[in-house]
C-alpha cells in the first residue's frame, strides 16, 4: 500500500479517511498512548513553568541577560502549543483523518515546528557574546534582537499557516531542512562557545562570572538539543524507509513526543538556573 507522507505530524492515506489515529493503531497502541500521556504532562507543566519564566523576566529585566528577549518568546510560543493536548486528544481518539479539526491542529504543530529558530537566536547570542565579544559589545543594544524576534515571528506564523493548508506538495521537506540545520547550527555554536571557554585562560581554575553563565546557558541548551531533537534528526529523514504502520504508529509520535516536551523541558531548566544564581548571591552575601 503506498502511503503519502505530509508534515502534520500524521502520515495521510485516502482508504484511511474514515478511521480515526487510534483505530489506525490499535494494533499498536503502547507509543500512541504514551505519546499522550506526554502530551498531557507537557500541558501541565508547561503552562505554568513557562508562565514562571515569563514573570521572573518581566521581574528581573533591570538584571535580565541579552537572550531574554528570545526565551520570553519562545517561553510565549511554548505556553501557546502546551493549550492543544485536549485537542490532539479528541482528534487522535475519536475524529476521523478527514475532520476539519486537523486544520487548527495542524496550525498548533507548525507553530512548535519552528520553535528551534528562537534556540537557535539564544545561541546566536551566547555565540558571539563568548567568541566574538568585541562585536557583541558594539551590538549589545537590543534593538536587532526585537528585530530578529519579529523576523521569526513571520516565519513561524507562515509556516503554520502553511502546513494548516496542508498538502502542500513537498512541504515536509521545510520542517526537515529546517530541523537539520536548527540542529547543526545550534551544536556549532554550543561547541565553539565550550571550545573558546575551555582557551579561556591558561592555570586558571576559576572561571570568570560572565563567561561562566554563558557556560551554564550552553548546557542548558546542548540539553534541549541532546534530548528533545535527537530523534526528529535521526529518525524523520528516514521516513520513507519505514513501514506506513511502523512510522504511523511509533517512529513520528516517538521523534514529535520528544521534540514538543521542550515546552517544559526548557522553561524548567531555566528555572533550575535561576533558582542556582539567586542561592549562589544568597551565599555571596552573607558574613
Amino acid at each position: 500500500m503506498e502511503v503519502s507522507y505530509n508534515n502534520s505530524h500524521r502520515p495521510l492515506n485516502a482508504t484511511d479517511d474514515e478511521l480515526t489515529v487510534y483505530e489506525q493503531c490499535k494494533d499498536m497502541p503502547a507509543v500512541l498512548i504514551w505519546y499522550l500521556v506526554l502530551q498531557f504532562i507537557n500541558m501541565f507543566l508547561g503552562i505554568p513553568a513557562n508562565l514562571m519564566v515569563l514573570w521572573l523576566i518581566h521581574k528581573n529585566k533591570g538584571d535580565s541577560s541579552t537572550s531574554d528577549i528570545f526565551i520570553t518568546h519562545l517561553a510565549i510560543l511554548d505556553v501557546f502549543f502546551c493549550l492543544s493536548p485536549p485537542l490532539e486528544l479528541a482528534n487522535i481518539v475519536f475524529l476521523t483523518s478527514s475532520s476539519s479539526s486537523w486544520y487548527v491542529l495542524r496550525f498548533f504543530y507548525g507553530i512548535k515546528d519552528s520553535s528551534p529558530l528562537f534556540l537557535c537566536c539564544i545561541c546566536l547570542d551566547r555565540y558571539m557574546a563568548v567568541v566574538h565579544p568585541i562585536t557583541f559589545t558594539e551590538l549589545k543594544d537590543r534593538h536587532h534582537r526585537a528585530v530578529l524576534a519579529i523576523v521569526v515571528w513571520l516565519i513561524t506564523l507562515a509556516h503554520a499557516v502553511a502546513k494548516c493548508v496542508g498538502n502542500i506538495a513537498n512541504f515536509e521537506k521545510v520542517f526537515t531542512v529546517m530541523i537539520l540545520a536548527s540542529f547543526a547550527f545550534m551544536v556549532f555554536c554550543n561547541i565553539s562557545i565550550l571550545y573558546v571557554l575551555k582557551q579561556s585562560g591558561p592555570g586558571r581554575d576559576v572561571m570568570h562570572p560572565v563567561k561562566k553563565r554563558a557556560f551554564k546557558m550552553v548546557l542548558i541548551i546542548l540539553a534541549i538539543i541532546v534530548f528533545n531533537y535527537s530523534p526528529p534528526v535521526i529518525l524523520l529523514p528516514f521516513h520513507r524507509y519505514y513501514s506506513r504502520a511502523v512510522y504511523l504508529c511509533y517512529i513520528h509520535y516517538i521523534a514529535f513526543g520528544l521534540m514538543d516536551f521542550s515546552s517544559s523541558i526548557q522553561p524548567l531548566l531555566y528555572l533550575s538556573k535561576e533558582k542556582l544564581r539567586c542561592c549562589q548571591s544568597g551565599a555571596t552575601r552573607l558574613p
